[in-house]
């Protein structure tokens, strides 16, 4: 009985295993894996769901697990928690990638599982890494076992779990979003690499200057995985008792982006020169960085949304059917799956790239988004109110409104926005594609609001966001 034990506890004890990082073959393995967090008190950022109050913090405080989703971006620490939860609990951890294993490999850990619960009674945390990768179907497998207690599911997302995890999964495991790490948060973790002399730097006995540092902070975009590689290939450039400055940790950047192009900067890219050659007109170019990133092994669901996007960024209303003609190739890919519903979205690239172009949609938003931040408690006029009860009337709700279908022309003469930021024009329609005619008819109106004369083609308005 004590072999088969160690079978069972021994591959898969927390801190054990392949990715065990200490002791001499620790040493091997990337600045990254060395140092993820040991205990709770590690770990930097995520205070949101960390702190002593926070579900997240009570779960790893009173080792009650359950079952959850943790959705976030690449390196924002979701192994890294998953980890943590199983050593407060003493539970057996099973890290499984939903990309290059199936359900027959599920089926194996839940068998192993209930072997060592008889046998020990430890509970196991199966660690489903990117979990959004499996289909329904797939993801129906773990269902039961959840159920019945054979496994704690914590299933690791970068895609929005409401999306991409089925129903019944979700209302067995709830979801805990961890952000990008804060900038301040990952030059933290820098620190600690190159103070820890058993498993990091400090050994190296390197010079940093705070501005090489924050470089490194800002390039890694909220990624601690990033950071710490390239903090890495900086130490190795410097060499021991070296010094790291700006100019190194750049040449640093470069180099470890060139290594780990898949998973860094040749995934942004090759998604910017998509994005610029549909914004320049350019079919060809379009289909071809498209061809690139769908063989490349890039997510469709990710280019949907980004083809969705830039229908409305760089398109906007100068040809409303465009957003149209992405959301319809996003639903025809979920329809079709791979190989066939890509063509949806190469016509979906080739039709937004041959589309007049206009940013004026996209610079009129921020314009409004800064100035309702600016204006956050700005009351909305008495005549715009809604009037739904006798004493709201009595009180001036609603009173003086002009209903504008039954004014001359369809536009009553009437403010609509608030007296402090009367004349602000957030979108200016441009000279291509309907914007031509968009913006002609809402200038009319804006005359006849104004008691202007509507046939009356002076001077309109003023740049987006501007005062008038």
């Amino acid at each position: 009985m004590p072999d088969e034990l160690e079978l069972f506890d021994t591959p898969e004890a927390p801190g054990s295993g392949p990715d065990r990082d200490d002791g001499p073959e620790g040493r091997g393995l990337p600045l990254a894996a060395r140092m993820r967090p040991r205990q709770i008190e590690e770990v930097r950022g995520q205070d949101h769901l960390l702190g002593p109050e926070r579900p997240l913090g009570r779960m790893l405080e009173g080792g009650r697990l359950s079952s959850c989703i943790l959705w976030g971006p690449p390196g924002s620490g979701k192994t890294t928690l998953a980890r943590l939860l199983a050593n407060r609990a003493d539970a057996a951890f099973v890290s499984f990638s939903a990309v290059t294993e199936g359900v027959a490999r599920v089926r194996e850990i839940i068998a192993e599982a209930r072997t060592r619960q008889r046998a020990t009674g430890r509970r196991t945390i199966l660690f489903c890494d990117e979990i959004h990768r499996f289909n329904r179907a797939q993801q129906d497998a773990f269902l039961p076992h959840v159920e019945d207690g054979t496994i704690i599911l914590v299933g690791a997302t970068t895609e929005n779990p409401s999306f991409e995890v089925n129903r019944p999964l979700l209302s067995r495991a709830p979801v805990f979003i961890l952000h990008p790490l804060e900038e301040q948060a990952v030059e933290g973790i820098l620190r600690d690499a190159l103070d820890d002399v058993e498993r990091g730097l400090g050994a190296m006995k390197l010079e940093v200057e705070d501005d090489a540092l924050g470089l490194l902070a800002r390039a890694a975009d909220g990624d601690a995985r990033r950071a710490l590689g390239a903090l890495e290939g900086a130490a190795q450039l410097a060499g021991e008792g070296g010094r790291i400055d700006e100019e190194l940790a750049a040449e640093a950047l470069q180099h470890r982006f060139a290594i780990y192009d898949r998973g860094g900067e040749e995934h942004y890219n090759l998604i910017s020169a998509l994005h610029k050659s549909i914004r320049g007109g350019d079919p060809d170019a379009a289909l071809y960085w498209l061809a690139r990133m769908v063989r490349g092994g890039e997510d469709p669901a990710y280019l949907s949304r980004r083809l969705v996007r830039m229908a409305s960024e760089d398109i906007g209303l100068a040809d409303p059917a465009a957003l149209g003609v992405a959301v319809a190739a996003w639903r025809a890919f979920h329809f079709l799956g791979v190989p066939e519903g890509e063509l949806a979205l190469a016509q979906a690239a080739v039709y937004l790239a041959s589309a007049p172009k206009s940013n004026r949609l996209y610079v009129g938003w921020k314009g409004a988004l800064a100035a309702a931040e600016e204006t956050a408690s700005a009351p909305v006029p008495m005549h715009l109110r809604n009037a739904p009860t006798d004493a709201m009337r009595e009180w001036g709700y609603g009173a003086g409104y002009r209903y504008d279908p039954d004014e001359p022309g369809g536009v009553a003469r009437q403010a609509t926005l608030p007296p402090e930021l009367e004349g602000r024009q957030f979108y200016r329609p441009g000279d291509a594609g309907v914007e031509v005619e968009l913006g002609e008819r809402l200038a009319a109106w804006r005359r006849v609001r104004e008691g202007r004369d509507p046939d009356d083609s002076g001077e309109e308005g003023h740049p987006a966001g501007d005062r008038g």
